[in-house]
């Protein structure tokens, strides 16, 4: 099974492979453009292994980021479990 990442562009290097810093949650990744042109800063990207395979629009990433949230916080063990 793969899992694909929304992350938001914050910059894009003027090299063959459209390098650019994308943000998932405040950590931040180099990532290939190349096969998103459209892509810009401040879009949201769906990142898969290093490359944006389509951008995503900023509701469906938020959206998308609430729900990982959400099951990260309910995996966590309660603080009166034993």
């Amino acid at each position: 099974m793969c899992l694909a990442v929304p992350g938001q562009v914050l910059n894009i290097e003027d090299d063959t492979l459209r390098t650019a810093t994308v943000s998932f949650g405040g950590v931040t990744k180099s990532v290939s453009l190349a096969l998103v042109p459209e892509a810009g800063v401040g879009d949201y990207v769906i990142v898969h292994v290093g490359f944006a395979i389509s951008k995503l629009d900023e509701a469906a990433a938020r959206r998308t980021l609430e729900t990982y949230a959400e099951l990260a916080a309910s995996s966590l063990p309660d603080a009166t479990d034993g």
